[in-house]
């Protein structure tokens, strides 16, 4: 009797505890993990407005949605994470004008003077110009942008101040590995050239170069202040980028939790630019006090202008059409200032 007992409780033992893990199992299955991956580092503001929306999406999914980050180009290049999402390897990424290689109207969200303010700018991304180049990505690339982030304005840095495109000639400056960023300021009167990041600082210190161009915190962060005596506010490119999913991977989703899953990206997005603004004001100041001149007497009209017969010579007519659009759109609003 008391064998048949203890063979009884042992059974029901059993019985229980692998019902508990069938239960832990479907309860684990029932969860999506989804991999971000992306360039920047982790302390750069596009890292952490991920690691602000990977906790929004948990949040709002009662932990039915879990994204792990890969910063800092752990999983490769950025052509290497749309890749990756096209291939259902990771999820979702951080990306920008490189989208141009599948859908040649986000050339658009690096275009030199294209945008007269921020306010310009945002007016484009959130309207219909904007909506087409995200319908875009969706046809082109199998992706879907859950919200925008705004870039810091590129500005040229010198050791005399530059003021018109008069101003150029015979100055050596570095570019990134982006055609229509050459032809553009070639076309404006300098003699840009390509050249790594990491090549600048010395190429500026040996006078291989007069001068470069890259947003404020870039500038500050690889200490060009050191080796440059202007920043000019020519804010020649705006621009933007977004955090994109793979379609497929986004509606596999239930209908709640895709819904829960915009909701994070629309408060990530606000969390973002306030950071911008934040972060945007802050490193001006810190450029100053380093002893970095403002030249704010910049002429960008003439820039614009001067610039203009390298952009219609890159675009293609849907292209030219489209910034035209844009230029249409500041027009309309009086300038957006």
């Amino acid at each position: 009797m008391i064998k048949k007992l203890v063979l009884f409780v042992l059974l029901t033992f059993l019985f229980l505890n692998g019902c508990s893990t069938n239960q832990s199992s479907a309860k684990e299955e029932d969860v999506t993990h989804w991999k971000m991956t992306h360039i920047s580092d982790s302390s750069h503001l596009w890292h952490r407005t991920a690691v602000e929306f990977a906790n929004l999406v948990e949040e709002k999914t009662n932990g039915k949605v879990i994204i792990e980050l890969f910063p800092n180009s752990q999983l490769g290049s950025e052509v290497d994470n749309i890749n990756s999402i096209r291939y259902g390897a990771t999820d979702l990424t951080i990306t920008g004008e490189t989208l141009e290689v599948w859908t040649p109207n986000a050339v658009m969200l690096a275009v030199p003077y294209a945008f007269e303010s921020n306010n310009h700018m945002r007016e484009v991304i959130e309207g219909d110009i904007g909506e087409k180049i995200e319908n875009d990505i969706k046809r082109d690339i199998g992706l879907t942008p859950l919200f925008y982030m705004e870039r810091a304005p590129r500005n040229l840095t010198s050791n005399y101040p530059i003021s018109t495109p008069d101003d150029l000639r015979g100055f050596s400056m570095r570019v990134p590995n982006v055609p229509l960023f050459l032809d553009s300021w070639s076309e404006a009167g300098a003699q840009p050239q390509v050249m790594s990041l990491s090549e600048v600082f010395t190429g500026l210190q040996q006078g291989v170069i007069d001068g470069q161009e890259n947003p404020n915190d870039l500038i500050e962060s690889n200490g060009f202040y050191e080796v440059q005596n202007y920043l000019n506010l020519t804010e020649h490119v705006r621009s933007w980028i977004y955090v994109v999913v793979g379609t497929e991977q986004l509606k596999a989703l239930p209908e709640n939790q895709q819904e829960a899953v915009k909701e994070a990206a629309a408060e990530a997005e606000k969390y973002a630019q306030d950071l911008l603004e934040q972060e945007t004001e802050e490193v001006r100041q810190r450029l100053i006090d380093t002893g970095m001149q403002i030249n704010e007497d910049v002429d960008t009209d003439a820039f614009r202008e001067a610039m203009l017969p390298a952009l219609k010579e890159y675009f293609k007519e849907e292209q030219l059409e489209l910034y035209q659009d844009i230029l249409d759109v500041a027009d309309e609003n009086g300038g957006n200032q």
